[in-house]
């Protein structure tokens, strides 16, 4: 059962779901689209004494919905004990298996007066976190990496329309900056080699999902002079055989995992084949980013910045100080003590 991390518990007596629209601070563009908003689901379980929460993100590029996964939710809720944990694990990786999965977690964590950390034997630092610029004009790109103010370390969404122009431009206004470069699919094979070098100049330590799903064999015998890494093409141990040779870094996303139980056997065995790791996530808030903050300490990559891109984070959220992400606040998820029924509805709606 999950290298022993699977959690189990004798009772639910409470399932809820909900829909939550969370707005953004602004337009959010990537390679394949934009949007003004988060739509995530945010899920409460209960043996009747104990509660554990969590949220997930529906992934349309996935096939998901807000609709769909909240249906998939709400399917067990009539499951019991050992039987509603194997429904879960048994259930498609995805957002609804998420939800449940990281709701579990928390839930165990309050029946036996453990933190999460403690149950998989984490220790959680500070760590240095990529901070996210969408797509925009040259100009606009290299405006908002300035009011960043000397990250550590950006997150640069770009499609293939000018892409060394906008890069240069971001480059030239952080020049002490990292860069992570997300191309989401957008690219061809003759855009990653016709522009990895001069990448590579400006800053550009990591490039993320360069090609479309399915055309990642035009990368088994190309020496990228920066590593690649893989993202959509990544969501379960079952991706790893087949990305070997490929790339050389996998992104770690808990709505494509299904949860952190497989998130953290993900990146034991990722490691085993070579990988280094990226932990990833969804626009969403810190209740979205809390379960697999605990695998920081062993990403050479964190990309959990999405509670920045919100209008208004939850109570407990993470902090961030010049691109420096503090650990988990316990009061927020996968801590000892519980919250109260009307506490975490409130924030549910």
């Amino acid at each position: 059962m999950a290298n022993g991390f699977l959690p189990v518990t004798e009772r639910i007596e409470l399932v809820k779901v909900f829909h939550q629209p969370l707005p953004l601070k602004a337009i959010f563009r990537i390679a394949r689209g934009a949007k003004t908003q988060a739509d995530v689901v945010t899920v409460l379980l209960s043996d009747g004494l104990n509660y554990g929460w969590s949220e997930a993100v529906p992934y349309s590029r996935y096939n998901e919905s807000v609709s769909s996964v909240i249906l998939q939710i709400e399917q067990l809720a009539n499951y019991q004990g050992t039987d509603f944990v194997n429904h879960v694990m048994s259930m498609p990786a995805g957002a609804a298996r998420n939800a449940l999965d990281c709701a579990l977690w928390d839930l165990k964590a309050k029946q036996q007066n453990k933190t999460v950390a403690e149950l998989l034997q984490k220790n959680t630092t500070p760590c240095v976190c990529a901070q996210t610029l969408s797509i925009d004009t040259p100009q606009a790109m290299a405006d908002a990496v300035k009011a960043l103010n000397n990250p550590p370390l950006v997150k640069v969404k770009l499609d293939n329309q000018d892409i060394l122009k906008k890069m240069a431009a971001i480059s030239n206004a952080a020049p002490h900056s990292q860069f992570i470069v997300d191309a989401n699919e957008g690219w061809s094979f003759q855009d990653l080699v016709s522009c990895c070098e001069q990448l590579k100049q400006l800053n550009v330590v990591l490039i993320e999902q360069p090609l479309p799903v399915g055309e990642d064999h035009n990368l088994l015998n190309f020496d990228s002079p920066i590593p690649l890494c893989a993202d959509e093409s990544c969501h379960t141990r079952a991706d790893l055989p087949y990305l070997k040779g490929r790339y050389q870094v996998i992104n770690i996303k808990l709505d494509k995992t299904g949860g952190l139980t497989e998130a953290n056997n993900l990146a034991k065995e990722a490691k085993q084949h070579g990988f280094e790791l990226m932990l990833g996530c969804m626009v969403g808030s810190s209740l979205a980013m809390a379960p697999l903050s605990l695998l920081s300490g062993e990403a050479k990559y964190v990309d959990l910045d999405g509670p920045l891109l919100i209008k208004t984070d939850r109570a407990g959220g993470f902090e961030f100080n010049a691109g420096i992400m503090q650990p988990l606040n316990l009061q927020l998820w996968g801590g000892k003590n519980n919250k109260t029924l009307d506490s975490i509805l409130s924030q549910m709606k």
